[in-house]
Formats: structure tokens, C-alpha cells, sequence
């Protein structure tokens, strides 16, 4: 891959004032850090070999990618869109039941166990990445937050950026943001694509503050939005590049496709305990699966 130039944002003015920074993700070593992240998309829905992310951390970055060989995340759910994504959270119920995070499919059903983790699941804060889109008219970037769902109800997203690479441009993007309530009554749908002028294949910062009130949206320090409404309950981090069908086969010279991270961060409101919990959570009590979807 030829890298694309360096490119120094815009400070990020959002104010930390009241916060404590408490996952910092530099992506520094050479192996990506498995108490912080599972390197699988929704694997409850798919198998451990098509959910598995392909992904390379090396010089202070996350290298996510989609490669040649790579399979179909779910063909019998989304067809031959293939995903590699991390996720700092996992929950499922048994094999053969309609129990998990983001079954938005109807007919997805638990295929194998899985041990159900809360690594990083904030309720409220501030959460950034500044990453480096792609331009691919068939592929998108992401990072979204979803509902650890033990709750079905719980099942929100916020959508800090997403980003398509046919909308993407030398001099402007159409940058995603907002929220999506899925099975959620108390939130409505309300996501629009913010027009950004700014090269997204560069490296830029993008920043969700999530309070009880609202949830407000910056690209580099600027806010671009900011709804009133807000999920109350705990939730996971989703980063990921997705490739989408085409009627047509890309030439090997297309891949692997990257999207390059430089760091994810989350900060908690200081009078808030800690959010991280690492290894296993507890599992679920009979009340917290009981009419899921």
C-alpha cells in the first residue's frame, strides 16, 4: 500500500475538563492487544473462520483489512459482504437460540459458544479515533457503539463516523453519524451523512460526547451535530472496514484493502467508577434474556 501523506489536524478542542481517560489504545508492539479487543465481527451469527478479522498492528497502528482470500462474513444473512471488524465487548445465548448483540437479521440464530466478554463497555464519555479512510467505491469504514444487549431492549447504536469510500473525495466526504434505536422505545432514528471538507484518506479525528442528555458529534474538534437523546446503559466499541458485492470480480492489484487506525480512545465522566472490565463477565441472569428478541 502506498501511504498517503501525513496530515496534521485540527487540535481537538473537545474538553476533557470532568473526564478521566481510562482505554487508550496507541496500538504500540506488534500484536493487537486482546484484553481490549475481540477480533471477531458478531461472531455469534457466523463461524470463527469467516467472523475473524484480518488486521496487522505494526508502527503505532492498526492496520484492518480486507484480503483476497478472505471468506463471506454470513452469506445466508448478508450475501457475500465480507467484514473485519474488533469489538471490545461479546454476548450470546445458547447455540440455536435468537440471543445476542445486533440480531438484525430474522433468521439469525447462536451457531457455536462463545464465552460472553465485557472488556471495555463505557456508559457515558467521550469516545475519539483518528484513522484514515479509503476511497474504494465498495468498501466503508466504521466506528460504531452498540448496546451489550444482556437487556433486549439495551440494543441502541451510536454511530460515531462511517464512512463510504464513493463518498469520499480530495477536497470533501460524507461523513455517517448519529443514532439508530433498533429495539430500543425509548430512542428515535436519527442519522444524517455530514458533508466534511476534508480528505478522509488522510488522517482525521472523529469524537462522539455521550452524556444523559445528548450525544454531540465532532470531526476534528468541529461539532457537527447534536441530538437530544441519549442510551442509558452500558455499550461497546465496533471498528471496522466492510467490503461490499459487486457484479464484477476486483483484480488482485486491489488487494488487501486497509483501513489504518492510529488510536482509539474512550474517557469516562470523573465522578463515574471505571468502565473496563476485563476477562469474562458474569453471566446472565434468567431475567436479563427472558423475552429476547
Amino acid at each position: 500500500m502506498t501511504a498517503a501523506p501525513a496530515h496534521l489536524p485540527t487540535p481537538d478542542p473537545v474538553t476533557k475538563a470532568g473526564y478521566v481517560l481510562e482505554f487508550d489504545e496507541e496500538f504500540t508492539g506488534e500484536r493487537l492487544d486482546t484484553t481490549r479487543w475481540i477480533p471477531y465481527y458478531l461472531p455469534q451469527w457466523s463461524s470463527r473462520d469467516a467472523a475473524a478479522a484480518r488486521h496487522r498492528v505494526s508502527g503505532g497502528h492498526l492496520d484492518l483489512r480486507i484480503e483476497a482470500d478472505q471468506p463471506p462474513w454470513a452469506p445466508d444473512l448478508d450475501g457475500p459482504m465480507r467484514v473485519s471488524s474488533l469489538q471490545t465487548g461479546l454476548f450470546a445465548g445458547p447455540v440455536g437460540s435468537d440471543i445476542g448483540q445486533h440480531g438484525v437479521h430474522s433468521a439469525a440464530r447462536v451457531r457455536a459458544d462463545w464465552e460472553n466478554q465485557r472488556l471495555y463497555t463505557p456508559h457515558y464519555g467521550v469516545i475519539e479515533m483518528r484513522a484514515r479512510a479509503i476511497a474504494d467505491p465498495h468498501g466503508m469504514v466504521a466506528l460504531w457503539m452498540i448496546g451489550y444487549e444482556e437487556v433486549p431492549e439495551h440494543s441502541g447504536e451510536i454511530c460515531v463516523a462511517e464512512i463510504f469510500g464513493r463518498d469520499v473525495t480530495p477536497g470533501s466526504a460524507a461523513i455517517g453519524m448519529g443514532i439508530h434505536p433498533f429495539d430500543d422505545p425509548a430512542l428515535r432514528d436519527d442519522f444524517t451523512r455530514v458533508e466534511a471538507e476534508i480528505d478522509a484518506r488522510r488522517f482525521h479525528t472523529y469524537t462522539v460526547e455521550w452524556t444523559p442528555e445528548r450525544v454531540s458529534f465532532f470531526i476534528d474538534g468541529h461539532r457537527q451535530r447534536s441530538l437530544d437523546q441519549s442510551p442509558n446503559y452500558p455499550m461497546q466499541l465496533m471498528l471496522n472496514i466492510y467490503e461490499f458485492p459487486t457484479d464484477r470480480p476486483e483484480p488482485a492489484t486491489a488487494y488487501p484493502k486497509h483501513f489504518i487506525v492510529d488510536y482509539v480512545r474512550g474517557y469516562r465522566p470523573a465522578h463515574l467508577p471505571a468502565h473496563r472490565l476485563r476477562g469474562t463477565a458474569a453471566a446472565a441472569g434468567v431475567g436479563a434474556v427472558a423475552g429476547h428478541r
